[in-house]
């Protein structure tokens, strides 16, 4: 039984081998068929590939001029918020002076701002303030002095007796400032010429040193006041004195009044500067100048009883090395310019107030 069982499996296997064989023979005839519908498909989904990869590049290309467009965009914008940033900075968020602010774009705001909730103050004086007068000159000091006597009673309107009776008590005081009547003090010197009684040659004295020009030295410091600290042109010192003082002066004339004064504190200016090492603080800046249309610096050094004042033609450290030394002991109080981080000094302080413009300005923009 057995093997009549062992019989029957291998006739179960060769039969389904058969079988397959015969499936196998029958294939072949379809085979070409086959290979044909592949290479077909193959070349389908090749020309897909090709397309897929075209549109890819496209897409690519697309992808990559949209970069370009924003990158341009963002750059746009950048710069716009720069000139904007630009437009909007004044005295009170950057290092400005306040003569920069001009018309355009938000007002400096002036003077103290009321609180939040609060109402504003009006201008001029508030209830309940100290009242400040003009105080009376003494009497001394009075060039000229006038009583005033009432004609009638201010009651009834009677005429008041003849003569006018004494005053009662302390008179009310008036007073009236007024500038006496300018005009040019001249004083001529005379130099008559005298013969020598031995050989005959004629002498003249010599001008003392003071008055070698033609103008004295009161005129000449007026001249260089109204020139230097108040900022007035040459032509309209000439104007005011033609005017108001009634001294005609060419506007050479004024120049030349104006170099001998600058002469004249050359000496005091130079032991100012040898001065400077010696300060303990000093407060530095430097701003743009025009001398004769070229391009200078005006710098600033503010010590403790004095302010020097210097035109160099350069921005840089050698300018302090020229008027504090190779070295400054003191302390320098400056902004965060370049050239004061460089040069050598014991302390270097950061103005407050110029970083706390820096940063009301990073918060407006």
């Amino acid at each position: 039984m057995a093997d009549r069982a062992d019989w029957r499996a291998v006739g179960s296997a060769g039969g389904r081998k058969l079988a397959r064989y015969r499936g196998w023979g029958h294939g072949r005839k379809d085979l070409p068929q086959e290979l044909e519908r592949i290479r077909r498909d193959n070349e389908s989904l090749r020309r897909q590939i090709v397309k897929q990869q075209q549109e890819l590049g496209e897409k690519e290309r697309e992808l990559n001029e949209k970069e370009k467009e924003l990158a341009e965009q963002q750059r746009r914008i950048q710069d716009l918020e720069r000139r904007l940033a630009a437009h909007n900075r004044n005295s009170t968020n950057s290092s400005k002076p306040p003569s920069s602010d001009g018309l355009a774009g938000p007002q400096r705001r002036r003077g103290r701002q009321p609180l939040q909730g609060r109402r504003r103050r009006k201008p001029g004086g508030q209830p309940g303030h100290r009242g400040h007068h003009r105080p009376l000159v003494p009497v001394e000091q009075v060039h000229e002095l006038k009583t005033l006597l009432p004609q009638e009673c201010q009651r009834c309107g009677e005429p008041l007796a003849e003569p006018a009776p004494e005053g009662v008590g302390e008179p009310r005081r008036h007073q009236v400032t007024e500038i006496p009547k300018v005009q040019a003090w001249i004083t001529e010197y005379q130099r008559p010429q005298v013969k020598c009684s031995h050989c005959g040659q004629g002498n003249y004295a010599p001008l003392p040193a003071s008055v070698r020009g033609e103008f004295g030295p009161q005129l000449t410091a007026l001249i260089a006041y109204w020139t230097v600290v108040c900022r007035m042109p040459r032509r309209v010192v000439e104007a005011m004195l033609a005017e108001v003082l009634g001294i005609k002066m060419s506007l050479g004339s004024t120049q030349k009044a104006w170099e001998e004064m600058s002469d004249a504190v050359q000496g005091p200016y130079e032991e100012l500067q040898k001065q400077l090492p010696h300060e303990a603080v000093l407060n530095i800046d430097e701003t743009g100048w025009r001398n004769d249309g070229k391009k200078r610096w005006l710098w600033g050094l503010v010590a403790q009883q004095f302010v020097f004042y210097a035109i160099a033609a350069h921005r840089n450290a050698a300018v302090l090395v020229a008027l504090l030394g190779a070295v400054f002991r003191g302390i320098i109080v400056s902004d965060r310019f370049s050239v004061y981080l460089s040069y050598h000094c014991r302390t270097l302080h950061l103005c407050w107030a110029l970083l706390m413009r820096n940063f009301i300005g990073l918060t407006e923009s």
